[in-house]
């Protein structure tokens, strides 16, 4: 086992899942992976994390949904500020540095898309953004505004489950 995935696992419960909730924001999610720890290896961990998210109420993804910043907004701790709070900020901050070198005109359509999105879906825009930029974003935000709800949602709760992967690792990686 790697040195992280031992210190996550010796964790007191309410510790160990506030630094999940930095990777998914679903209590439920979270109290989840904390009561079937330990995990083998760091493998099993993010495959958990990954299947755990798919596994969610609407209503949990909602609850992890709001954690998120619109695409192209730059973001800060929420709330009161903690050394949690400000790493998952940093995560969002350069999960979306695609958008970083975006031009005016695009940046401003991204804006106005994601308001047009909330707006029918009632929820935050959510796309894994790593290794996206700005333009393939705004392409796919355009394409899923004419999803149905229902389809919608089946996209979001990968897109969740992709993030939940990548932070899960992010954490292990942790010093």
């Amino acid at each position: 086992m790697s040195s992280r995935l031992d210190w996550l696992g010796s964790l007191p419960l309410e510790e160990a899942a506030a630094q999940l909730l930095t990777c998914c924001a679903s209590r439920r999610w979270a109290r989840k992976m904390v009561a079937n720890r330990p995990y083998m290896n760091e493998a099993s961990l993010v495959e958990a994390a990954v299947s755990g998210v798919r596994e969610l109420d609407w209503a949990d993804i909602e609850e992890a949904l709001e954690a998120h910043p619109r695409i192209g907004e730059r973001t800060a701790a929420k709330a009161a500020p903690s050394a949690d709070a400000e790493r998952e900020a940093q995560w969002s901050r350069e999960e979306q540095s695609g958008a970083d070198d975006a031009d005016a005109a695009v940046l401003a359509e991204l804006a106005a898309r994601n308001v047009a999105y909330e707006q029918h879906f009632g929820h935050v825009f959510l796309i894994r953004a790593t290794g996206r930029s700005a333009v393939e974003m705004l392409s796919e935000l355009h394409r899923r505004l004419h999803n149905s709800v229902e389809d919608e949602h089946e996209v979001v709760r990968d897109e969740l489950a992709d993030i939940t992967g990548l932070r899960i690792r992010k954490l292990l990686e942790q010093p």
